[in-house]
Order: C-alpha cells, then structure tokens, then sequence
C-alpha cells in the first residue's frame, strides 16, 4: 500500500523575477494611438481646472445668496402687513377687482428672490465662460512658448546624423529641465563623436600600416614568377595567393578612402569632373574591353573647389562599379554638368535587374549586390557616399527599367582652404 500524504496539497506558484517585471508592466502600458500634443494636453488641462474651480465657486456663491436672502427674509417682508384701504364712496365692482388684481408682499419677495438669483447665475455664467476663454487662450499660448524649446531640440536632433557629429543643441535659456536635457544630448553626441572618430582612426592607421607587409608579400611573390624561377606545379598556387594578395591592396585601399571620406579633413583645390572622368576612364579601359562593356560619355566643363584625391575617387569608383556590375555587351553612359552653383556627375549603366527596395543597401559596407564581381571590395559605393557627404553634396541611385543603375553625384563648391 502507498503511504497517504497528509496535509495541505502543495500549490504551484509562479512567480517573477524583478527584472522581468517593468518589461510586462511596460508591454501593457503601451498607447496604440498617438493622442493630442503636449501643447494641447495643457491647454485643455488649465481650461478644466479653471471651470471646475469656477464651476464650485458658482455654485456657493448661488447657495450663499438663497440662503443669505431667507435669512433677511423677516426684514423685506414683515409679520403684519396692512392692506390698502378703499375709500367709502368707491362703486361696489371696484374693490373685487383691486383685490384681484393686488399682489402679496410674500410673492412680491419670491418673485424678487428669483430675479436675484437668475441674474446672479447668468451674469457669473457669462463671466466663468469669458475667463475660461481667456485661460485657453492663454493656456496654449504658455504652453507654446515653454514647449517651444522642446521643438528646437526635436528638430536639431532630427537633423544631426553621422556626417554631422560636431554639431551641438547649444539650448540656451533658463537652467530647467529642458536645458538639462539637450545639455544631456550635447553630451551624448561628443561621446558619439570621439567613438566614431576612434573607429575611423583605427581603420586608417591599421589599414596604412598592412599596406607595407602586403606590397612586400605581393613583390615578393611578383619577383620569382617573373623571373621563371617558380617549378611548374607550384606556380598555379602563387598566381593564387598573388591575385588574393592584389584583392586585399585593393580592399586596404578602399578602406583607406572610406575613413578619409569620413574623417571630414580635406584638402581643397580647383577641379574638374569631367577630367576627373576621363582619367578614370583610361584606367578602366582595359578591363572593359575585357569585359566587353562599352562606355560612352557627355563630358561638359564641371568645375568645383574640393579635395581633388577624393573626388578622384569618387569618380573612379563609380566607373568602375558600372563596368564591373554589367554583362556582356552591356553600355555605359557618363555624364558631368555644371549649374549655377553645383557640378553634377551622372552614371547610368546596364546589368542585372535591381530592386528599388536594394538601392539603399548598395551603399553600405561591403555588399556587393545580386552580381558577383572578383575584383570588387564591396566598398565602392560606400566610399563614393562618405566623400559626396564629406564635400556636402547629394548622391541619387535609382534603378533603370531593363537592369542597371543610374547615379547621381551632385557637389557643390568649397572654399579654397589658406
């Protein structure tokens, strides 16, 4: 036989650990709509407050005078009141009709009683309305002005990014919450600042100095396939590692114009795009030809003051990535203009089919799209992005109808730095 417990029957209970339970509070607490403004909230809020205080004071006041007049009630209307006499030689049907007509103190007082009262309800209306008005009005215009700065460091904040760290909220005004609160952003935004800054400077110091070792790896493998001194079955394998080795110089070297792109430093002097181009395009010619791809461009004069190493760069980077995410037989077609205060480059190529949800995606490190290309880093695009917001300008992608991109560099001038 099995023993019988006795006692209470345990019960299972569940409990919570503490951090968990401000994230299931949170979960539930939770507003799906967006409600009024801040702005609106304590308008309305001052405007109840006032009626509802305005609302009570009616309303004893409207008691304190009922009760004030019964209280007088015995000195407006006496115990004993004496009724009008009638002359004696008054015609007989005179006296029922003044009789008739005569109206009692004590009615004479409740119709006095509720004129009083009327007019002191009516008037007090009137008056709470015409100051509740006026406390709206007033409400919204405080609030307007209090929230104002709050609108100044939502917009600041919208507008600073990671091109433009070194901007600052800068609130000035009373030392309140507000002000601690973009003080605290300010803060916030130098220690962003000094991380990206760190970031970049590694890249760039890391990326100079395994420049050396991989030009001596790369000379060191050049040198003994040059001279024939390789035996016949290992060659395959150092033409490997040699072409392996002249990626990673490519990529170190891409590495290195994203962090400078980045950096902000420039050195700025009088270019031209559509030199810059041509000078990319000779670089590319081969590979194009090997690729079968043609090229064709629209060069018009587009001078502009900027950092001319950069935006040699920017212009080779996009030529080439139009000759490397192509087909065979495909086109490209390269336009520079000038306005009146900007240079354009425009790159339209043909290829494979993007989607526009992948546009943006192109532009990140180290995605090289639905196409494979050998010879890419996956940073062209990128580097193209960190100089053109370096130089302020705009950069524009969109995809063509048959496959292909076209993109769009558009710089304005800088100023020739002393």
């Amino acid at each position: 036989m099995k023993a019988v417990r006795s006692g209470p029957r345990p019960r299972l209970r569940l409990r919570l650990r503490p951090r968990l339970r401000p994230r299931l509070r949170l979960r539930f607490d939770r507003d799906p709509g967006r409600g009024p403004t801040i702005r609106t909230r304590l308008a309305l809020l001052n405007t109840a407050v006032l009626l509802a205080g305005g609302g009570v004071l009616l309303a004893l006041n409207w008691v304190s005078v009922h009760q004030v007049l019964d209280i007088h009630r015995q000195v407006v209307l006496p115990d004993t009141v004496q009724q009008p006499a009638f002359p004696p030689d008054a015609p007989a049907e005179t006296a029922p009709a003044a009789e008739a007509a005569q109206v009692t103190p004590a009615e004479q007082f409740e119709d006095f009683r509720g004129a009083v009262l009327h007019d002191l309800f009516s008037r007090s209306l009137l008056v709470l309305l015409a100051v509740a008005a006026l406390s709206l009005a007033a409400g919204w215009w405080v609030a307007r002005r209090s929230l104002s700065r709050i609108g100044k460091v939502t917009a600041t904040a919208r507008h600073i990014n990671d091109a433009n760290l070194h901007d600052r909220l800068a609130l000035v005004g009373p030392d309140d919450e507000v002000k601690e609160l973009a003080d605290t952003f300010d803060a916030m935004l130098n220690r962003l600042e000094r991380a990206f800054a760190d970031q970049r400077r590694f890249t760039a110091q890391a990326s100079h100095e395994l420049r050396t070792p991989m030009t001596v790896q790369r000379t060191a493998l050049e040198i003994p396939l040059a001279q024939g001194r390789v035996p016949a079955d290992l060659e395959p394998a150092l033409r490997r590692a040699l072409a392996a080795t002249e990626r990673s110089e490519r990529l170190l070297a891409s590495l290195l114009a994203l962090a400078r792109g980045e950096s902000g430093m420039l050195d700025p002097h009088p270019t031209d795009l559509a030199n810059l181009v041509r000078g990319a395009v000779g670089q590319i010619a081969d590979e194009a030809q090997r690729l079968e791809v043609r090229i064709s461009t629209a060069l018009s004069t587009a001078p502009l003051t900027g950092d001319a190493v950069l935006l040699g760069q920017l212009v080779h980077n996009l030529v080439s990535n139009a000759v490397r995410h192509n087909h065979p037989g495909g086109s490209i077609r390269i336009t520079t203009a000038r306005t009146a205060v900007r240079s354009s480059i425009e790159v339209c190529n043909t290829g494979p089919v993007v989607a526009a949800d992948d546009v943006d995606d192109l532009f990140q490190p180290f995605r090289r799209g639905t196409t494979p290309c050998r010879n890419g880093s996956g940073l062209g695009l990128a580097v193209v992005k960190a100089i053109t917001q370096t130089h302020h300008g705009t950069l524009s992608a969109h995809p063509n109808p048959g496959g292909g991109l076209t993109l769009r560099a558009e710089l304005p001038d800088q100023p020739v730095a002393d």
